[in-house]
């Protein structure tokens, strides 16, 4: 007989939390898959197992995120809770008490940077990053591969795991020469300590099943057998979809159900996915019961056809094209990193950041210090346009005693002015300060 899986399902719709009532990412997301799950009867099988959120504390945004002025005065309780939604998804997991879990929260997350002075692309905090550091925190450095299958990048994630080869993250993509937020081209791979291992699948718009499964058999599957993860987080957006309002791609309730039983995630977090009544609760009611192991093949939208998830010979041939390419400098990724940085003693990257939906633009330089023993001292001079500006030290979680001596030194010796705040995120000793 088929395997089944025991799934566990956290819902957090957000009730009280909205950027406006008509705006795109409002509760109404969640209450229509809600609603479909109910009306499939899937809360009497025996696989499916609900779950109320945990709520997340300051300590586990820290972990994650330089937060100006304040954890507190930035977020609200609902973005404590999805934060917490996640965690309580993954620990089920790690708990054995269910197989899988998936995390239906929102507000989403994965458009939030290690920095935050305000909300990105309907994101704050980044609720899978601050899931998986605190299950780090109680079960030691897991190799996490993340598959971010949002339609948008997944620039948030990719920022906070730029310094950290533990970490896979892959994100595939509309590409960003057509969609927000404009990131996420091939060569953009990592720093130098963990070159490689952030890896970006730029897909042409109008690209529907057969691109994506294409993807995820030639270049997404072959990799994580490389990778060998500890575990598999699908950080799932489901705005690909052929009938979302804001993007441009033609995948299906089917084909992302296809997706989910092929990647195979230990946990699935929602991101986003603006169809409300006509994608959102088939995509989620696939995943679920791709993820439970139960057939999906009748998983069909009321105005499905094949005519709507087609794609051109020429979108499959550019998708063949970047898949080998990818492919390539993943299995080359260290003599490229070896030709591209020679010996320095430190690296920058400049990047200028726009809050869209809070206006707020940020000039950014990060500086990752090589060291031989880990993956080295990292740090971020910030200002933005309302007269921040702030000095940021992360100190890795495999850090060798010379660069924690190093990162507390310079924590302790960086005077205030010029600075508004001061930050020390110790990740080996798991303390976050700021003055």
């Amino acid at each position: 007989m088929k395997k089944t899986n025991k799934l566990g399902l956290i819902f957090f719709p957000a009730f009280d939390w909205a950027i406006s009532p008509t705006h795109p990412e409002r509760e109404e997301r969640l209450l229509y898959t809600q609603d479909q799950i109910f009306e499939e009867g899937l809360e009497d099988l025996e696989e499916i197992a609900f779950f109320n959120p945990l709520i997340a504390d300051v300590d586990d945004i820290k972990r994650v995120h330089f937060v100006v002025p304040s954890v507190e005065k930035v977020l609200t309780e609902s973005h404590f809770i999805a934060a917490g939604g996640a965690i309580k998804a993954l620990n089920l997991v790690m708990e054995k008490k269910v197989d899988k879990a998936f995390a239906l929260i929102r507000p989403p997350g994965h458009h939030a940077k290690t920095v935050v002075y305000g909300d990105r692309g309907f994101c704050i905090i980044n609720n899978e990053a601050i899931m998986i550091e605190k299950i780090r925190q109680l079960y030691g450095d897991l190799k996490v591969a993340i598959i971010d299958t949002d339609c948008h990048h997944g620039d948030g994630t990719q920022d906070i795991y730029w310094n950290d080869k533990n970490t896979l993250f892959i994100s595939f993509h509309q590409d960003g020469r057509t969609l927000y937020p404009g990131t996420g081209f091939i060569d953009e791979l990592g720093s130098p300590n963990a070159f490689g291992y952030n890896i970006n699948i730029p897909l042409p718009p109008n690209t529907g099943d057969d691109g994506y499964d294409y993807i995820i058999d030639n270049l997404v599957i072959p990799i994580l057998n490389d990778f060998k993860p500890d575990l598999i987080v699908n950080s799932a957006g489901q705005d690909n979809h052929y009938s979302d309002p804001l993007t441009n791609m033609n995948l299906s309730a089917k084909g992302y159900a296809k997706l989910n039983k092929k990647l195979n995630p230990d946990v699935a977090v929602l991101e986003g996915g603006y169809s409300i009544e006509g994608a959102l609760p088939y995509i989620n009611l696939g995943i679920i019961l791709a993820m439970s192991g139960l057939d999906y093949s009748n998983v069909i939208e009321p105005d499905f056809s094949e005519e709507k998830i087609a794609q051109t010979k020429e979108t499959t041939d550019y998708i063949k094209k970047i898949s080998t390419e990818i492919l390539t400098i993943w299995k080359n990724k260290e003599t490229i990193a070896k030709r591209l940085y020679q010996d320095q003693k430190s690296y920058q990257f400049k990047r200028n950041i726009y809050y869209d939906t809070s206006n707020i633009r940020e000039n950014q330089t990060q500086e990752f210090y090589r060291c031989k023993d880990c993956d080295g001292l990292a740090t971020i001079d910030s200002k933005n346009d309302r007269h921040d500006h702030i000095f940021a030290i992360t100190i890795p979680r495999n850090s060798c005693e010379k660069c924690l001596l190093k990162g507390k030194t310079l924590y302790q010796t960086t005077k205030l002015k010029p600075y508004t705040q001061v930050f020390l995120q110790n990740k080996k000793e798991d303390l976050h300060f700021n003055k």
